[in-house]
């Protein structure tokens, strides 16, 4: 995963830009699948996207608990993140990332665990089709 990596001010534009800044209208459709026991939780969702966001405390599930999955989104670091990531089949790797930081994922089944000894958020923003 390639990592590019923005300023406050430049994630605030991307944010307002993909209408997260504006006030949702109506109420947000909770997908089953966004556990708020794992820490995701969505906060804007409309016809083009969902955005989530995920908190853990350190030793815990970056983005759910266990093995789990989801679609192919973009990931926005909203803090520094030191991480262990597990992909289905492959050997675990440490992924570090600065808060500002945004890469794209594909998706897929994974875990991920934080070993920072900090509590870490960001957000998983879900493309529609």
């Amino acid at each position: 995963m390639e990592a590019k990596t923005i300023s406050r001010r430049e994630l605030m534009k991307i944010l307002a830009a993909l209408g997260v800044a504006a006030p949702a209208t109506g109420a947000i459709a909770q997908d089953p699948k966004v556990s708020p026991a794992a820490g995701g939780k969505a906060i804007f969702e409309n016809d083009k996207m969902r955005v989530i966001e995920h908190a853990a405390k350190p030793r815990l599930g970056v983005c759910g608990t266990g093995f789990h999955t989801h679609p192919p989104h973009l990931t926005i670091c909203l803090t520094d993140i030191k991480a262990k990531v597990t992909l289905q089949g492959k050997e675990p790797f440490i992924a570090e990332n600065k808060a500002g930081d945004l890469f794209w994922d594909p998706g897929g089944y994974h875990t991920v665990e934080n070993l920072g000894s900090r509590d870490v958020k960001s957000y998983l923003v879900e493309l529609k089709s």
